[in-house]
């Protein structure tokens, strides 16, 4: 019983899609991370509670199969700021937020670690 379920979320983690624009922090990766540490034995791991198993990828695949988006539509697809989804993913992107991080800083913060032979970790210290 352990095999179907590891093939199970082998086929769950294929389907999920990866987000390169949130390195370190996509849901989808993080997915993969975790089932290889579930399953480390593969088809052979024993599975100590096999509800929680089950219950666990009946959740992953109502989040990935959007079950809750489908059956409680939305009128718009904006929040309550007018923002829309294309430009809260814009925002979220690592990249733009670490430009964000970058202008949180001073300048002359910004000159030091420019001009400064030194990584910023190793002045803090």
């Amino acid at each position: 019983m352990a095999a179907s379920r590891y093939r199970r979320f082998l086929r769950l983690c294929e389907e999920w899609p990866v987000e390169e624009t949130k390195r370190q922090r996509d849901l989808g990766a993080a997915l993969r991370q975790r089932v290889a540490q579930a399953f480390r034995e593969g088809e052979n791991t024993p599975i100590s509670d096999p509800e929680a198993c089950d219950q666990m990828y009946e959740s992953l695949v109502r989040i990935h199969t959007n079950y809750y988006k489908n059956k409680y539509p939305r009128l718009k697809d904006t929040t309550f700021t007018g923002v829309t989804v294309e430009d809260c993913r814009m925002i979220l992107a690592t990249d733009i937020l670490k430009q964000m991080e970058d202008m949180k800083k001073g300048t002359w913060r910004r000159l030091r670690e420019k001009f400064s032979a030194k990584k910023p970790e190793e002045d803090s210290k």
